[in-house]
């Protein structure tokens, strides 16, 4: 037995089982499925040679030529006397999205872009995460939610199968 595919086989027999990534836009956005999480967060950066502690249970960290950012719970930051940006809400797009899918990122940012809220957006390997102003969130939540709804336009599908 090839013992790197033993734990995914053990998760299998328990009854978990990796969900299909979806790549086609359309059945993303009518699947999106946009969730509010609780709290308010901050990013900040850390020179690369800091250790990020294990006690602060960060969000998501990403090494950069700056130094490592970090993406912390607004009140872990300023218990460790951490400066970070304005503090943000948290959506995740429930959707598992492919991580090759096309068109996504752009939707999305779009219409919250139409709408006039800032968006950081994080892919990680299942969901599509968005951090907007804290203020926005009742507001970006409701636009993500209207964009799900939204009918399949047959002008994108004329354009990405190279019609005019």
């Amino acid at each position: 037995m090839d013992h790197e595919a033993e734990p995914a086989v053990a998760l299998i027999r328990l009854g978990w089982a990796p969900m299909a990534a979806i790549s086609d836009l359309d059945a993303l956005l009518a699947g999106l499925a946009p969730r509010l999480r609780p709290g308010r967060y901050v990013f900040l950066t850390l020179p690369e040679d800091e250790p990020v502690k294990a006690k602060w249970r960060p969000i998501m960290t990403f090494l950069e030529d700056e130094g490592r950012t970090v993406v912390l719970d607004a009140k872990v930051a300023k218990a460790a006397e951490l400066q970070g940006s304005a503090k943000l809400a948290w959506i995740t797009l429930d959707v598992h999205s492919d991580l090759e899918a096309v068109g996504l990122t752009a939707a999305v940012s779009g219409a919250l872009a139409e709408a006039g809220i800032s968006c950081n957006v994080v892919a990680a390997a299942y969901h599509d995460h968005l951090f907007v102003p804290a203020d926005a969130a009742e507001r970006a939540l409701a636009v993500l939610q209207e964009l799900a709804t939204r009918p399949v336009h047959a002008s994108r599908h004329a354009a990405s199968a190279g019609g005019a």
